[in-house]
């Protein structure tokens, strides 16, 4: 009578075992899923923050105000009869911003000497996900040539570097013939670090006046551009004039891309029409 009791007993006991072998492993088997995703997350977080700490801090953080860009002395040789510079409208000035002037000379029936400069800044902060700034400063740079490259109706367009303007420099010059006479254009883009700065110069004889010749105009414009360059360098504190010749007192980790000698894109750079003492209807280009 006994013993059937008994091995009930060990059947039961065994019985009771076995939840608790299963719960125990099920729980052993969730603590390491729980490991695995933990470091995969750890890993993956450690791999955004070496990526966004290979990315090269942006040089410079801030712009000069562009119509300050130029100086006075420089403005009285290049548009000799302007007012003051129109600033164009910007959402943030640390990052962007652009100054335009135009002269007109009038000789009454000798004719008159059209001049118009615009200067465009542009400053670009690194980015973990799109590079650095002189990367994404490049790029841009690089666009802003082919743009002074595809403009309709250029004649005989021409592109050269120039030296001793920021990091790298090209200059675009080509004649544009409109109903007022022929105007001839030099759009100078100079990159120094993360900023890109462009100088658009067109002058234009008018009423019988004789057009400016092109040597000159190209050489007035490449010293706005290199005033400009200083400027940006000086915004920032990196020194004045001593620096924008070798484009700055910070390295420059440039890439080996050249500006495109091919037309890819039209420029939509057009000189400002506000002016009462513009013609209606010239050419240029501008950032």
């Amino acid at each position: 009578m006994h013993r059937p009791t008994k091995r009930l007993t060990r059947i039961f006991v065994c019985a009771a075992a076995v939840p608790v072998i299963l719960v125990a492993s099920g729980c052993t088997s969730g603590s390491d899923s729980g490991d695995g995703a933990g470091k995969g997350s750890s890993k993956a977080t450690a791999s955004a923050s070496d990526a966004a700490a290979k990315v090269k801090a942006a040089a410079y953080d801030s712009l000069p105000q562009p119509c300050a860009a130029i100086s006075k002395k420089t403005l009285d040789s290049l548009v000799p009869e302007a007012k003051s510079g129109k600033a164009g409208s910007s959402d943030d000035e640390s990052v962007r911003g652009t100054c335009s002037w135009s002269s007109l000379d009038n000789k009454g029936v000798k004719g008159s000497q059209f001049r118009w400069l615009n200067a465009s800044l542009m400053r670009f902060d690194s980015d973990a996900a799109r590079g650095s700034g002189n990367k994404l400063a490049h790029a841009y740079f690089t666009k802003q040539v082919t743009d002074a490259q595809s403009v309709d109706g250029a004649k005989s367009p021409k592109s050269e570097p120039v030296s001793g303007t920021g990091d790298e420099a090209t200059a675009v010059t080509y004649e544009l013939k409109k109903k007022e006479g022929t105007f001839r254009q030099q759009t100078i883009v100079a990159r120094v670090e993360n900023a890109v700065v462009t100088i658009d110069y067109n002058g234009a004889g008018l009423a019988g006046e004789k057009t400016p010749g092109a040597d000159e105009l190209v050489k007035d414009a490449e010293k706005a551009a290199k005033e400009a360059v200083a400027a940006v360098v000086a915004a920032n504190g990196a020194g004045g004039s001593d620096t924008a010749g070798s484009a700055s007192a910070k390295p420059s980790d440039k890439t080996s891309a050249k500006p495109s000698e091919k037309s890819s894109a039209k420029t939509s750079s057009k000189p400002s029409a506000t002016s009462s003492d513009e013609p209606s209807d010239k050419a240029s280009s501008k950032s």
